[in-house]
């Protein structure tokens, strides 16, 4: 028969809150081991030996925590019963990495009795029912994506834990959890910018953070959404890849309408305009992708997945050990990567022909300095457009014979590449002042 090693927990509180039985374990073992004394449930225990003193000679939690257990196996191989308790405080399945290490192991037989858990303290506390609010239990040193919703935090022993959660709660709401059920219990709410000066904290020391809705909440929902539309919707259901096509460049002007709006703008109503036109583009991509599921092809997962990948692929002076100084470095090396990514064999492979022709030529520019072709500058590029506007022919009796459709070209080359140097986006000017004409157009109709 394999050794055994029977875990019992302490309770997260005062020593009266030990049951009876977890005593009864102690008091009938022929081995017993604490994990630690420093904790409130803990000090009836008389001199049970603990691994207190591991603790100061240990290099990580991970290496006490792995001797811990390999010490325990031994005991356990050694006693005339094949037995020893190990008492640990909380509950041995909540948060007791010692457990996790024991039921890993092969050599031995780990059998946990349940206790009161921090989990069932802070609940009790705040008067809440786990289940019905949806709690996630997170450990303040790992990892967290902090999702809608209440969230028990352990392990908040140090102010430096409470710095590097203060960095990621921005709009959640706090509420400090120590002692629970201590003569010094304090529940109290914490504004979130004082995180980092609440005194004192320790190994007795949550957090429970309502954390509102976020991105990842909402586009599940809106996944949900649509595909059930697909489901239950008669105009959803006879949609394809292809007849959504069109709608996917309606949205897409439709919201380059909004934006600049806003942009020229930025006011409640623009504001509002804008989020339901990026709204609209984004259904567009969320139905193809719902689209492709169907297929068994890719779903939205997958495009977001490969976005992030791209994304940090092509910042390497972020995720990387590149450096870089100012945007045209950035932009430079992007063109670069993508070259190297999709095995082009120029910078201008992928472009879209089909854009008009202002936003083309300022995107072969853009493309050209890149590699270091930049035109000339700005003084000679002005020279370049008043010379070219004074050669320009009027005569449309002389058109077919004159040199006019490349005088006309050499004019609008120059004042691109100059507004490229200037920072000014040709397109924008000429769609705002397709705004400002349609407005004299609408006013002239109004006086007829």
């Amino acid at each position: 028969m394999r050794p055994r090693v029977r875990v019992v927990g302490l309770g997260p509180g005062a020593p009266t809150a030990v049951t009876v039985g977890a005593l009864e374990r102690l008091a009938q073992a022929e081995v017993a081991r604490l994990r630690t004394r420093r904790h409130p449930s803990a000090e009836g225990l008389g001199d049970l030996e603990s691994y207190d003193d591991w603790y100061e000679r240990a290099d990580s939690f991970e290496s006490l925590y792995a001797a811990i257990v390999d010490d325990l196996v031994a005991l356990a191989r050694d006693a005339a019963g094949g037995e020893v308790v190990y008492a640990v405080p909380g509950s041995p399945l909540v948060a007791e990495r010692t457990v996790e290490l024991l039921r890993e192991r092969d050599d031995v037989e780990a059998v946990v009795e349940p206790a009161v858990s921090v989990i069932d303290a802070a609940c009790a506390a705040l008067g809440v029912d786990p289940m019905a609010v949806g709690l996630r239990v997170v450990d303040a040193l790992a990892p967290v994506v902090w999702r809608e919703g209440p969230h028990l935090v352990l392990q908040c022993y140090a102010p430096e834990v409470l710095a590097v959660l203060a960095d990621q709660l921005a709009g959640a709401s706090v509420t400090l959890l120590s002692h629970l059920g201590l003569d010094d219990e304090r529940v109290e709410p914490i504004e979130l910018g004082d995180l980092t000066r609440v005194t004192p904290v320790d190994h007795l020391s949550s957090l429970w953070v309502e954390v509102p809705r976020g991105a990842a909440e909402a586009s599940g929902d809106l996944v949900a959404l649509v595909h059930r539309l697909r489901a239950e919707c008669p105009w959803d259901q006879e949609q394809t890849h292809g007849s959504l096509a069109r709608h996917l460049l309606e949205e897409a002007y439709e919201a380059l309408d909004a934006l600049e709006d806003y942009v020229r703008a930025p006011n409640a109503g623009s504001t509002d305009h804008l989020v339901e036109e990026l709204g609209d583009l984004w259904c567009q991509v969320v139905f193809h992708a719902e689209l492709a599921a169907e297929e068994e092809r890719f779903d939205l997962a997958e495009v977001a997945d490969r976005l992030g990948a791209k994304l940090v692929a092509r910042h390497p002076h972020v995720f990387g050990d590149v450096t870089a100084e100012s945007a045209d470095e950035v932009a430079a090396r992007w063109e670069v990567l993508k070259l190297a990514e999709k095995g082009r064999a120029s910078v201008t492979d992928g472009i879209v022909w089909q854009q008009p022709a202002l936003s083309l030529y300022a995107t072969l520019l853009r493309k050209a300095a890149s590699l270091g072709l930049e035109p000339p500058p700005p003084e000679a590029l002005r020279a370049d457009a008043v010379a070219a506007l004074a050669a320009l022919e009027v005569d449309r009796t002389a058109a077919g014979d004159s040199p006019a459709p490349r005088a006309w070209g050499d004019a609008l080359v120059a004042l691109v590449a100059l507004a490229r140097h200037a920072g000014v986006d040709l397109e924008g000017v000429l769609r705002e002042r397709a705004r400002s004409m349609r407005e004299a157009i609408a006013d002239a109709e109004r006086r007829d």
